[in-house]
This record gives C-alpha cells, sequence and structure tokens, in this order.
C-alpha cells in the first residue's frame, strides 16, 4: 500500500539554496550583458528588460534569504 504522507517540511538549508538563485541569477545577468555586445537594438532591449525582473527577483530572494535566517535564529517558532 503506498504511502500518502507529505514528506515533512525541512527548510534547514533554505537559507543556502536560496543563496546560490541569488548568485547563480547575477552570473546569469552578467552574461546576458556580455552577450549585448553582439545583439541589435531590439534583443538589446529585451537582454535589459529580463535583467530588470532578475534585479526583482534577487530583491525579493533577499528579502526572503533575511526572514529565513531571522526564523533559523528562532528555531523556527
Amino acid at each position: 500500500m503506498a504511502n500518502n504522507r507529505p514528506k515533512p517540511d525541512d527548510r534547514s538549508d533554505n537559507v543556502e539554496k536560496l543563496q546560490e538563485m541569488v548568485h547563480n541569477t547575477i552570473e546569469n545577468m552578467e552574461k546576458a550583458e556580455e552577450t549585448m555586445q553582439f545583439s541589435n537594438e531590439e534583443q538589446k532591449a529585451q537582454i535589459e528588460q529580463k535583467n530588470e525582473r532578475r534585479r526583482e527577483s534577487i530583491q525579493g530572494m533577499r528579502e526572503e534569504i533575511e526572514d529565513e535566517a531571522a526564523s533559523q535564529n528562532n528555531n523556527y517558532q
């Protein structure tokens, strides 16, 4: 018989995962900016728009890192 119990919520490494996501997003932004020198104006505009969305995502992830770190410090209470 299948066990349909959900896995326990393990948030112990959320800060590290989020930090890695921020790092990867920044790398993607840098790579995109490097490709701009070979792009036409339309492509440059698209890259800039995408990087702006990435900056917004990074801000959200950093806020979440702060929340998670505070929760860890308070033992998730």
